[in-house]
């Protein structure tokens, strides 16, 4: 049966005349008569009653209408399907800084490949500016990256992730309701640098010191930093995420300060404007979901610490 002369017999029904079911299809009208024609012809029967200019549909022709209906919905979904999957790429170019790469991607992307099974997700580590660039270029489709805006991309913040001294078991510090930021000056610390612009506020609070802090490691990897204060050689500020594991086992402790309160690092997911547009909206839904997900608050009144 011709989708077509389907397509011609609802469309005259809608617009209740030849004419105008013409017009809507960008046809004559004696081609929306002959498609009608054909259709009456291969289900044997008379689907309208002609009165003039007036068309009325039979009794076969209302027995038939929600059939046709049905069948042309069923082709419109069909046919957007294939396109939508045309449109999807074979492969999917993903950058993404270190911290998204361990602690993000390996819950967020199980997610996004079951709806999109057939893409081949093909992932690269790099700092935000290298991100950037190889986004503007074409050579990535998507990029996690820090807290940037560009004109020639769509750039939506994912999450944020609060900046938080941590210590390790055993520590003075821990249930101290008197420590102060001053304190730290006391103390070894290992310095993370990932090279934000956010991070820049933590150096302001070490400026505002009476002495400067006793920097004994420094480390631009954030699994280095958290194991070399898991080993007791010093406390370290680190995003909040990458100790959530370490926190639940009660393993590092949060130390809360007022001069820190409100530094965090804000992750934005970015893409060249109009392009990867689907999968890149199920990024951003899933994404905030987790980032949401991991907000280390809640863990820590669980852990009343």
């Amino acid at each position: 049966m011709n989708i077509e002369n389907l397509e011609a017999f609802v469309y005259v029904i809608h617009y209740g005349s030849f004419n105008k079911a013409a017009d809507m299809l960008f046809l004559s009208q004696p081609s929306v008569s002959a498609r009608i024609q054909s259709l009456e012809r291969e289900l044997d029967c008379k689907l309208f009653d002609r009165c003039g200019r007036q068309v009325q549909l039979t009794d076969k022709g209302k027995q038939f209408l929600p059939y046709a209906q049905q069948i042309l919905q069923t082709y419109q979904k069909g046919k957007m399907l294939l396109q939508k999957q045309k449109a999807l790429p074979n492969e999917l170019r993903i950058g993404c800084t270190i911290s998204v790469s361990n602690y993000v991607i390996p819950n967020l992307l199980p997610r996004i490949k079951l709806l999109y099974p057939d893409i081949i997700f093909k992932l690269s580590v790099g700092v935000t500016d290298d991100i950037v660039n190889k986004t503007l270029n074409k050579e990535l489709d998507i990029g996690f990256v820090r807290n940037i805006t560009h004109p020639n991309l769509q750039s939506v913040k994912l999450y944020t992730d609060p900046i938080t001294l941590y210590v390790y078991e055993g520590h003075p510090f821990i249930g101290d309701e008197q420590v102060t930021i001053e304190d730290i000056k006391q103390e070894a610390l290992i310095f993370f640098e990932c090279g934000a612009l956010d991070w820049m506020q933590l150096h302001r609070v070490f400026e505002n010191l009476d002495h400067p802090p006793n920097i004994e490691f420094m480390t631009d990897n954030l699994e280095t930093a958290k194991k070399l204060v898991l080993n007791k050689m010093g406390i370290c500020f680190l995003p909040s995420r990458c100790v959530s594991e370490e926190m639940a086992e009660q393993k590092l402790f949060p130390i809360h300060f007022r001069e820190v309160s409100n530094i965090s690092l804000q992750t934005n997911l970015i893409t060249l404007h109009g392009e990867n547009t689907d999968i890149y909206n199920k990024f951003l839904q899933m994404g905030k979901e987790i980032g949401s997900g991991g907000d280390s608050t809640d863990l820590e009144r669980k852990l009343h610490v």
